[in-house]
């Protein structure tokens, strides 16, 4: 983004001139604009984005549009590693009848998505804990449609994202581990025994570790697909439980 057009939504979010200086300090103070302005914009909605919580990426927007391809009306959607709840919101909003469930290790995180997710659904749905461990044991075998931003930048790169992200994000939402695909492996190992059959696994990762992501699914019991835009910089794999 510009930063005239940082300019003007921070103008257009303040309330008086001092305000707006305030703001004006903190975003030269290199907090994240999302975090100042108090949101961010996902697929057209506005996702409130508390500070220390993992700001959406516009590239993620490529991870729903293939989930929406495959989702159809009444189905259950999870998002798991789900932040601020963006993902699951912007399914929700596509996906008539939606009964969406969402999770995050993050009380922070927690915290937000369920302010943002009582517009599209029970806020009771979003559950604190790591992974699979807090989902309710009822949606074993139902889940039609997982999403999962997990971390995937490899820990010895951590030093190297911008300071906004490493200084500003929580590290638990950054770090997955040697190689980046810690956490991606273990969502994968767990998605057949909550993915209905013929549902579908989605996670976001680069394109320099997707086939070793691939190998992963395939080693869980899942279909493979790898999936990219160039224009976004964006990389989706998705994993189907055979029907």
């Amino acid at each position: 983004m510009f930063a005239e057009d940082e300019a003007e939504m921070l103008i257009a979010a303040a309330r008086t001139p001092g305000e707006l200086d305030a703001m004006v300090d903190q975003r030269v103070a290199g907090l994240p604009l999302e975090h100042v302005l108090g949101w961010a914009e996902f697929r057209g909605l506005r996702i409130a984005v508390d500070p220390g919580v993992f700001v959406p990426r516009r590239r993620t927007e490529f991870l729903v549009e293939q989930a929406i391809a495959v989702a159809r009306p009444g189905d259950i959607i999870v998002d798991l590693c789900c932040g601020a709840g963006a993902i699951g919101i912007a399914l929700a909003a596509a996906v008539p009848r939606a009964e969406l469930h969402a999770a995050d290790i993050d009380p922070a995180a927690v915290r937000c998505a369920r302010r943002n997710v009582a517009a599209f659904g029970s806020a009771d749905r979003v559950y604190q804990g790591d992974l699979y461990q807090p989902l309710p044991a009822g949606l074993r075998g139902r889940i039609a449609v997982l999403v999962a931003n997990v971390p995937y930048v490899p820990t010895e790169e951590i030093a190297f994202l911008p300071p906004e992200a490493r200084t500003h994000e929580p590290p638990v939402a950054l770090d997955g581990g040697g190689d980046g695909l810690d956490v991606l492996r273990q969502v994968a190992a767990g998605a057949s025994c909550w993915l209905a059959p013929g549902g579908h696994l989605f996670v976001e990762t680069s394109e320099r570790q997707a086939k070793a992501a691939g190998t992963a699914f395939a080693a869980s019991g899942l279909v493979p697909c790898v999936i990219s835009d160039e224009g976004l910089a964006a990389t989706v794999i998705t994993g189907q439980r055979p029907g």
